[in-house]
């Protein structure tokens, strides 16, 4: 069983399109922590404690200046089930908007830069403002989200949304009722830290969308980044780089090729049957591409080449 259901979710992550690969990631991290607590000692233990922060952004610059990947692994991250949930649930409403409409390239783009500014505006409000109690390292993917959020919102302001109790509700209102609540958390003091953060997030959403209306793709130098890296791990995987194990090497291989190369070039076509037969002039002249290239063959070589590989 478990076998067929990791078969399935590697299914899923290789053709599934990007919303569905950072939601299995956010699943995957989720689960990493999970059994990392049970292992550790429990959430109070250190030794989990360490583990965890070693993700987490914080607001002590020297954990952040030593752990630099923080500000990319922590909007991955999530402690608790609802936590997780209600955010996955959000990114595939929003980020379904955001691909449909955008293209599903962009969807990465916009929700590592709208994490990567949810973790700087915590980070760097937290020192700037060290007395409202920021708490010391922060997680999840709320600033992702709702920079997602905010380019669905500017992108298409009155998509209509099916709300229970409510109906259909414009795009529009829904991202602005959220940008209030986290500014209502925030001067109520209730998780200010993660407040601040979720309003950086979707600062950068704003930025995002008005950018690419006037023209100018700030998600291009991030998929060119990506795309570097992806093809990076394609070739240092790829079959192609798996060169054979010789198994034996004969040591006068090259003497003998050379010679045989050197006197089958010196010959005409009439004269080659004298000193190799047929199956040898061709040997040698594979064994001559082998070790110098086919450019290194002479004109008759490549013309006996040729006529061998039309019989």
């Amino acid at each position: 069983m478990f076998s067929s259901i990791w078969q399935d979710i590697k299914g899923y992550f290789s053709h599934g399109n990007m919303l569905t690969r950072i939601i299995l990631v956010n699943i995957g991290a989720f689960l990493t922590l999970l059994i990392a607590n049970l292992l550790l000692g429990g959430a109070s233990s250190e030794l989990y404690s360490n583990f965890s922060h070693f993700f987490m952004v914080g607001v002590n610059w020297w954990h952040n200046l030593t752990h630099p990947w923080v500000f990319i692994t922590h909007m991955f991250l999530h402690e608790g089930f609802w936590h997780l949930l209600w955010n996955m649930l959000a990114l595939y409403w929003f980020g379904r908007i955001v691909g449909d409409l955008l293209g599903d390239r962009r969807v990465l783009p916009i929700y590592l830069l709208s994490g990567l500014a949810g973790g700087f505006v915590y980070f760097a409000m937290a020192n700037l403002l060290p007395n409202v109690g920021f708490g010391s390292y922060a997680l999840g993917a709320s600033a992702a989200v709702m920079g997602t959020m905010a380019v669905a919102g500017v992108t298409a302001p009155d998509y209509l949304i099916g709300l229970p109790l409510l109906g259909d509700v414009r795009l529009k209102f829904i991202v602005l009722f959220f940008i209030i609540l986290n500014l209502a958390y925030y001067s109520m003091g209730v998780n200010p830290g993660g407040s601040i953060g979720h309003l950086g997030g979707a600062a950068m959403g704003f930025l995002i969308a008005n950018q690419l209306q006037n023209g100018n793709d700030l998600t291009a130098p991030v998929n060119r980044v990506w795309d570097s890296i992806t093809t990076f791990f394609e070739k240092l995987f790829s079959s192609k780089n798996i060169k054979p194990k010789v198994a034996y090497r004969n040591p006068d291989l090259k003497k003998q090729t050379v010679g045989k190369s050197a006197r089958f070039s010196r010959r005409g076509d009439n004269n080659l049957a004298e000193d190799l037969s047929h199956q040898e002039q061709l040997d040698a002249i594979l064994d001559k591409i082998k070790l110098t290239g086919y450019d290194s063959l002479s004109a008759t070589e490549k013309e006996f080449l040729f006529n061998a590989s039309n019989k």
